[in-house]
Parts: C-alpha cells; structure tokens; sequence
C-alpha cells in the first residue's frame, strides 16, 4: 500500500475542466447564500432571526472551505513551498499571505460573479487549515507537511511531533480522544477519524479533525500511520451558534405556546361565557337580542387585549361594552382582565357611562402594567328604549334601521391611559324596535397591510354595506354570522370582537 503523505495533494492532478466547473458552481453558490445573509434582518432579540443568520455564516464557513480546497486542486502543488520561521513572526506572515494570494488568484478568477467581486473575509491561511503527516514506526522517523506546522503554531526548525509528543498540546479532557484514535490504529488496523482541541504554541485553542490509516508492510503488519489533519475551528463554531440560535429558537416558542394557553385560559376566563345569542327578559317593550364574536389575529399567535360583554344590571338596564387593550400575550389580557372586572362592578354600582370612562382611565394610570385602550360603554334602558354611552378613543357604534345604517355621532373622549384627569362626554340616542346595533374594536375595520387600507374608511363602509343582510337576519347570532363571513378570513394585524344587539318587537 502506497504512503499517504501528503494526502491532501493528488499524485495526479484531476481534469481542469471539472475543477473549474465545481468551482464556478460553488462560486455561484456562495454568492447566492452570500446575498441571503446580507438580506437577512439584523435583529438580536428575535430567535429565529438569530437562527437564520447563524445558519447562513454556517453555509458560507462551508462553502469558503470548499472553495478553497478546489482551488487548490486546481493550481496543484507549488514548485516551491515559502520558508516557515516561528510563528507570529513577519516572514510568516508574508509567507502565508503570498501562497494565499496564490490560491485566491486560481479560485477567484471570474470578474462580475457574487464570490468575485468581494472576497470573503479570512478565516485564517489555507496554509493553516488542512495538513498531513505520517509516522513511520520502524525507522522511528516523523514526516509533517509545511500546512501541519502551521495548525500547530509549531517552529518549523523545531521539527515534527512524535505520536508520543503530541498529547502535550491537547485538551486534557481529549488526551484519551487522541490516545484511542492511535492505538485502534496501529493495533486494530482501525481507520483514524475523530476531533480534539489543541493549544498552540500561541496560546489559541483551534479544533483539529483527524483521519487516517495504517500502512502495512508486505506482511501485513503495520509499518507508518498516515493522517490528514484538518483546522475546522471556524466551522465548529459557525456550527455550535447554530445549535445555540436553533435551541433559543425552540425555548422562545415553548414559552410563546405556554404564554398563548395561558393567555386563552385567561380570556376564556374573563370573557363571558354564553355563546350564541343573549336574550334579555326585560319588561319593557324593547327586549334586547345580543350575539359577539372573537377574532383573533392572523398575523402573530398570541391572544390580545380585546373585549366584549353584555351584562343585567339590578335596576333592569342592560350594559353592553367592548374594548381593546394595546400589546397581545399574557399581560394585556390580565390588564384587559382587570379592566373588564372594574368595569363591570361599576356598572353593577349605578356608576353612568362618562363617569366609568373616567374611573376606567384613572384606573390604567396607576397600573402595574401601563398600557394604552380603547373603549365604549353603553347602558340601555328597555323601558325609555334610551340607548346612553361613551368613548375612550373607540369606533362609534352603527345604527341599522330598515336596513340602512349609519355611524352614531361620537361624544368627547380620549384613549384610556393617555393624559390625567381626561373628562369624558355622553350620549344618548332612542332605539325602536328591530334596530340593530354594531359595537366593534377597530381590529375588525382597520383593514390589512396588503390590501392597503390602514387609517381609511373602507372597513366602516363595509360594514354599512351589511344593512340589507343585517335587516333580514332572524336573530343576533345571524347577524354576527353575516359579519364574520364578510371578515373573518382577511389577514389582520390585530385582534377584534365585533357585537350584534338586535332591539325586539
């Protein structure tokens, strides 16, 4: 069996005009992955960003290597190998630079390509990336080739690392990795190939890959061992922020999916719990019919600060209110929730719409958890059939009559948590029977970001346009299924709850 050393040179240079193939290939290549890093968005508190980028420095790590060891199949063994001298000293790096000049002349050769037009940075000299030796065991002789010298940070004139020497500049942790590769090697026969850290003479610790093979006498006993020894330090570590950007990903999806369930468990919670519609006993000539609906987000998986509710209170009114909190997750739902219980207990006290609005702001400004709201609060009174409300920087309600609607005239009112001491206006309007009325969170009519039609009115026009379908409807609950069919589907940004109140005959 013919000696190995040198292994990382071919006896026989291989047809150029497959290495060039191979080479523009992994050019065009490179530069394609090239442009996906530089487009990646630069974000480091978002996981998967981290993820992708980590990925792609990993790709380009790859593609260098292999670009480089083309190269150099390519452009065969140099006539003359440059002196070494100690490491770190100028004519080292002279000698480095010039036979790296050499390779990147032979691998970048195509003006106008990704991978020509901007060399990628350096990771260290070819030189230093792969080597081979070979240890002959009955002449006790050591061959290295001039690439294993610099790996090692070893002075040429030092001369080559016996296999007993070697273990002096391993990671004691990997000292028995090394002694186990050699020993199944010379004794077994086994083929070499494993890793271990080294310390150079420097003081820089580089991760070193090994793979060989025993050479057999023509007894069949082994004689040398070869092996090629390669510096994949770069690579390790591209990889290793892959495996930690990969595991930051998956912990910040466990807990964005723990933070959902709790946020759902929430809501459903707080929210109240008959479905379909509500009919109000009232003895009043107007009873009110009262269907709503969620609708969550398509654009991000976490449950927001939306609310509805529709409420008995003691002296025979009826509360009807929806509302959004700013921000989604686990905390705009506890302060929806806590929101939403205040509200109720003073509307329960007797407490009128403008005034609660007050409270409800007030409220927001002292919170733990400061956010932004909207909100609207009616109280019917079935006797009267005299609607009263507010508004806290919220849609206006629509009022269908024979099947036209129209956006009621919205009194005074800023966004809860906005400014101190915000006073808050009312108003009062007289439902009849078969009126529908259409409370809603700006979700539902803000529109979506493909379509274009943030801060318009087409979603209010959209929904007036429902006046035929809403008149027809046989109760609430149709109502609400005629406007969830007209916008469930669309990709909205954010969460929305829309109410349908039908006044009975």
């Amino acid at each position: 069996m013919p000696s190995h050393l040198f292994a990382d040179r071919p006896a026989q240079p291989p047809e150029p005009g497959a290495v060039d193939a191979l080479i523009s290939q992994t050019r065009r290549l490179r530069g394609e992955v090239d442009a996906v890093r530089r487009d990646a968005v630069a974000d480091d508190d978002d996981p998967q960003q981290r993820w992708q980028r980590a990925l792609c420095d990993l790709a380009v790590h790859q593609l260098d290597d292999l670009g480089a060891h083309l190269g150099q199949l390519r452009a065969g063994v140099p006539a003359e190998l440059p002196p070494v001298s100690d490491p770190g000293t100028e004519a080292e790096t002279e000698a480095a630079t010039e036979f790296d000049g050499a390779l990147d002349d032979a691998l970048v050769t195509d003006p106008g390509t990704a991978y020509g037009q901007a060399a990628p940075p350096r990771t260290g000299s070819l030189l230093s990336r792969v080597g081979s030796a070979e240890w002959n065991l009955l002449t006790d002789e050591v061959s290295w080739s001039e690439e294993l010298y610099q790996i090692f940070g070893r002075a040429h004139e030092s001369g080559p690392m016996s296999l007993d020497e070697m273990p002096s500049m391993v990671f004691a942790e990997d000292q028995s990795v090394l002694q186990a590769m050699v020993t199944d090697c010379l004794i077994d026969g086994k083929p070499i190939d494993g890793e271990f850290r080294i310390v150079r003479t420097d003081g820089r610790v580089r991760t070193v890959h090994m793979t060989g093979e025993p050479v057999l006498d023509t007894d069949g006993c082994t004689a040398s061992m070869w092996a090629v020894l390669r510096d994949v330090s770069e690579l390790r570590r591209s990889q290793r922020a892959v495996r930690e950007s990969r595991d930051s990903l998956e912990r910040s999806r466990q807990i964005e999916q723990t933070e959902r369930r709790v946020a759902v468990e929430l809501q459903e919670a707080v929210l109240p719990p008959w479905r379909g519609s509500l009919r109000f006993a009232h003895d009043g000539p107007a009873p009110l019919d009262v269907a709503a609906h969620y609708l969550p987000a398509a654009t991000t998986g976490l449950i927001g600060g939306d609310w509805y509710d529709a409420l008995a209170l003691p002296d025979g009114d009826a509360l009807l209110t929806v509302g959004d909190l700013t921000g989604h997750g686990v905390a705009a739902t506890s302060s929806m929730a806590m929101l939403l219980g205040a509200l109720r207990g003073m509307a329960v006290a007797g407490i009128r719409p403008a005034a609660l609005m007050g409270h409800l702001n007030q409220l927001l400004e002292t919170s733990v958890q400061p956010a932004l709201g909207s909100a609207m609060c009616c109280r019917y009174d079935p006797v009267a059939q005299r609607l009263t409300w507010a508004q806290a920087g919220h849609p206006a309600p629509l009022l269908f009559r024979d099947g036209t609607g129209h956006v009621l005239r919205r009194p005074e009112g800023v966004l809860l948590g906005a400014t101190t001491g915000a006073v808050y206006g009312e108003a009062e309007t007289r439902l009849l029977p078969g009126d529908v009325l259409v409370l809603h969170t700006d979700g539902l009519t803000r529109g979506s970001a493909a379509a274009g039609v943030f801060g318009d009115d087409t979603g209010a026009r959209r929904l007036l346009a429902l006046g035929p379908r809403l008149a027809g409807a046989r109760d609430a609950q149709d109502g609400v299924r005629a406007v969830v069919e007209e916008f469930g589907e669309e990709q909205r940004e954010d969460d929305a709850c829309v109410m349908v109140v039908r006044v009975g005959h």
